[in-house]
C-alpha cells in the first residue's frame, strides 16, 4: 500500500437471478482487473452496494476477494459505517481476513459534529495495523470532513490517505496542503482525475474503471509519468463513457454497463433497481462509440 498510485476499480458486487452475491461473476470481474493493470481492488464500497448487504455477505466477499488476488495488488475493504463500534468491528475482521487497506466513511444519517467525525475515524485508526483511506462523500453522508480535522487526521500513522469524492475542487485544493509521502489523496471523481492529480492525488478510485480498466490505469501512470498530453487525451475521450455511468445513481448504470459487456445480468438490492429505457440507451451509446462493445 505505501507507494499505490494509479487506477484503484471501486469494484461492484454481482447478484445473481435470485438476489444472492454471484461469486463466479465476482471472481471474473476480479481477473478482468488483475489482467488489464488495474492498481488496486476496492471491494465492498459504495459502488459495491455494501450499505444492502449483511455483515456475513460482506465478510464472504472480502475473503473471496482477497483469496481471488493473492496478494497480487492491494485489496482495499469498505468497512464504514454510521456507527462506530460497527466500522471498528468490521475494520478488525476485514484485517484478520486479509485486506491490505480500509476504506472509512463519515458517519452518515446521525452525522455528528466535528469532534465526534474525528473521533470516529481514530477509534479504527488506533485498533488497526493497516493503512486506511478516509472517504469524503457529503452528497452520500450529509456532511464532510472539515479541512482541521483532515490536518490532525493526515498526521496518524495509519492514515494512508483520503478519498475526495465531493466534487468541489476549492476543498481539494485546501486539503492539499496536508498531503505528504505518508499521507496522499485520491480523486473520488471519474471526471475530474487529472485536476485532481494536478493538486497531488496519486490517481483515483474509480467507476470508470470498472468497465475500461487499462485505459483508467494508462491515463493515471502517464500522467505520473509527466506524459500529460496523453493523460489529457484520454480524460477528454472519456468524459462521454464517464457522464453516462452517472446518468442515474451509481452504480445502477455501470451495473448495466457490466451486462452489455457480457458480465452477466445486471441485478440489484432494493431500493436500486433496473435503469430506464432512457438511461440505458444512453449507456449502450456511450459505451458503442468508446468501442468497447
Amino acid at each position: 500500500m505505501k507507494g499505490l498510485s494509479g487506477s484503484i476499480v471501486a469494484l461492484v458486487t454481482p447478484f445473481a437471478e435470485d438476489g444472492s452475491v454471484d461469486f463466479g461473476a465476482l471472481g471474473r470481474l476480479v481477473d478482468f482487473h488483475l489482467e488489464n493493470g488495474t492498481d488496486a481492488l476496492l471491494t465492498l464500497g459504495t459502488t459495491g452496494e455494501s450499505s444492502t448487504m449483511s455483515h456475513e455477505e460482506d465478510d464472504e466477499v472480502c475473503k473471496f476477494v482477497v483469496d481471488r488476488v493473492a496478494g497480487r495488488v492491494p485489496v482495499i475493504a469498505g468497512s464504514g459505517s454510521n456507527s462506530t463500534q460497527t466500522m471498528l468491528e468490521k475494520s478488525l475482521g476485514f484485517q484478520k481476513m486479509g485486506a491490505d487497506g480500509l476504506l472509512l466513511i463519515t458517519p452518515y444519517y446521525n452525522k455528528s459534529n466535528e469532534e465526534g467525525i474525528y473521533r470516529h475515524f481514530t477509534t479504527v485508526l488506533d485498533a488497526v495495523d493497516i493503512p486506511c483511506i478516509l472517504y469524503n462523500v457529503p452528497g452520500r453522508t450529509g456532511c464532510s470532513i472539515s479541512e482541521k480535522n483532515v490536518a490532525r487526521l493526515a498526521k496518524h500513522p495509519n492514515a494512508f490517505g483520503i478519498k475526495e469524492a465531493s466534487g468541489n475542487i476549492g476543498y481539494a485544493t485546501k486539503i492539499a496542503r496536508y498531503l505528504s509521502d505518508d499521507f496522499c489523496m485520491f480523486s473520488g471523481n471519474d471526471d475530474i482525475v487529472l485536476p485532481m492529480m494536478a493538486l497531488g492525488s496519486r490517481g483515483v478510485i474509480s467507476v470508470w474503471a470498472n468497465v475500461q480498466p487499462k485505459e483508467v490505469h494508462d491515463m493515471c501512470h502517464a500522467w505520473l509519468a509527466g506524459d500529460h498530453a496523453a493523460a489529457l487525451k484520454t480524460q477528454l475521450a472519456g468524459i462521454e463513457l464517464v457522464d453516462s455511468l452517472f446518468c442515474e445513481v451509481n452504480p445502477i448504470p455501470v451495473k448495466y454497463a457490466l451486462e452489455l459487456m457480457g458480465f452477466g445480468k445486471a441485478v440489484y438490492r432494493q431500493p436500486l433497481c433496473e435503469p430506464s429505457d432512457a438511461a440505458k440507451a444512453t449507456i449502450a451509446a456511450a459505451m458503442k462509440n468508446a468501442g468497447i462493445i
